[in-house]
């Protein structure tokens, strides 16, 4: 009798794992099926029309669009070339791009990743690993105006400028949250625009050498006062790089790209690939640049030799659409690719979180990740609450938290002579009419 009794509560404990398999395969076949239905794409062609529409008209040289959704699985994709600019050119998915602002996200995660090792705090002074910096001055005008209360067209009245002693401690958060007076060559202000031009930071030989130059420059601002966007995820880069004793390079590599399996994306452009040519669109005529017309820096941009021992957190990355897709995929996997868990789930929540731009009618910022606020939904052009961001010569991403797909277009061109800027609001307003239209049912 207790053999037949052990042999029954064994029947029985079968039957409730048996049940429990059924009820989670259920469960997780429901998932993905309300998921793959939120994400349906019911008419691509209308998709192409407004990619073909600014290549033919002549805003862009080319456009690539790619969605992806959480597994990795290509739910869209087109491309569209001007031949009389890129004769011949095949531009996919696996085209190497000049990413620019597109690097710093990944330049952050690297940073936060490091913050969870414990090897950097966020509330550390940035002095402790670039002493070089411990004594930065900031610009204000003459008459001792801070520069960032001049609205943009009164800004030449600023100059000549003079430079006082910085009234706080400058911290790895204020350069995540650009916050920590580093700027761009076009600020508008001339007097200041020279003077970082004159450094020409991405001819440096490496990051000692962009220290010492960067360290010449006065701020724009007290640290810790207000958003100014420029070249705070670069130095938080060198800072990486510091306190680590490790290249950038070597940090993307060992940290992201390597354990996570991401292919097409990295510093230094392949030996045996080639880089679409500069465009850009400021005489109202799409045309190829010509040497400082890319001004972000002044009279030169990177050259992404994969022998320069230089690497811009901020600006420096060259990355595949394919590439980058995985990178915000592992986002929108709070964290995790392919197996490996790189940050955690309560980091990636951080990085999208409310940190600056707080009264912004349009969203909020994160630690450079835009998060897109009601506005977008009311204009169909998006949701609410999509992560997105870009890049200098007219790269955009966004990851949907709320339906789980990333999306990502790609082009090379400077400046867009109007009304080309509103590509990806058309792009994204086009798409999301047809999910949301899909969702009704």
């Amino acid at each position: 009798m207790a053999l037949e009794k052990k042999q029954t509560i064994m029947r029985i404990r079968i039957l409730h794992l048996f049940c429990f398999l059924i009820l989670t395969v259920g469960i997780l076949s429901c998932d993905k099926k309300d998921s793959a239905e939120n994400i349906q794409i019911t008419n691509p062609g209308k998709l192409n029309t407004v990619l073909d529409q600014y290549v033919n008209e002549g805003f862009y040289p080319f456009l690539y669009a790619r969605l992806e959704d959480l597994d990795g699985k290509v739910l869209y994709e087109h491309s569209s070339i001007n031949e009389t600019l890129l004769p011949d050119t095949i531009i996919d998915g696996n085209t190497w791009i000049r990413i620019w602002s597109m690097s710093k996200i990944v330049t952050i995660s690297v940073v936060m990743d490091l913050i969870e090792d414990g090897v950097l705090a966020i509330n550390d002074p940035v002095s402790k690993y670039i002493p070089e910096f411990e004594h930065l001055q900031v610009a204000v005008s003459n008459t001792g105006k801070s520069l960032i209360e001049y609205d943009w067209g009164q800004r030449e009245n600023a100059c000549p400028i003079k430079l006082i002693p910085n009234d706080s401690t400058m911290t790895i958060r204020h350069l995540l949250t650009h916050e920590a007076g580093f700027y761009y060559a076009t600020t508008g202000f001339s007097c200041l625009d020279s003077t970082i031009a004159f450094q020409n930071l991405p001819k440096a030989k490496n990051s000692e050498d962009l220290i010492s130059r960067m360290a010449q420059l006065p701020l724009v601002q007290h640290s810790g006062t207000k958003y100014f966007y420029g070249t705070n995820t670069t130095v938080v880069g060198l800072v990486a790089e510091r306190a680590t004793g490790k290249s950038l390079r070597q940090l993307v590599t060992e940290r992201v790209t390597k354990p996570m399996k991401i292919e097409g994306l990295q510093y230094g452009l392949p030996k045996e690939e080639n880089l679409i040519p500069k465009f850009t669109g400021r005489d109202s005529i799409l045309r190829k640049a010509k040497r400082g017309e890319l001004d972000i820096f002044g009279p030169d941009v990177p050259d992404y030799a994969i022998e320069h021992q230089l690497y811009l957190g901020g600006e420096g990355m060259v990355g595949t659409a394919d590439g980058y897709a995985d990178f915000l995929r592992m986002l929108l996997r709070r964290g995790e690719l392919n197996g490996y868990r790189y940050l955690k789930k309560e980091t990636v929540a951080e990085l999208h979180a409310p940190q600056t731009q707080l009264d912004n009618p349009y969203g909020h910022d994160g630690y450079n990740l835009w998060v897109s606020g009601d506005s977008m939904r009311i204009k169909e052009q998006g949701e609410a609450g999509l992560w997105i961001g870009g890049g200098y010569e007219c790269t955009h991403f966004w990851a949907d938290p709320k339906r789980n797909f990333v999306g990502i277009i790609m082009s090379q061109n400077n400046e867009v002579r109007p009304p080309g800027y509103e590509l990806n609001d058309k792009f994204r307003s086009e798409l999301y009419k047809q999910l949301w239209e899909n969702e009704k049912h």
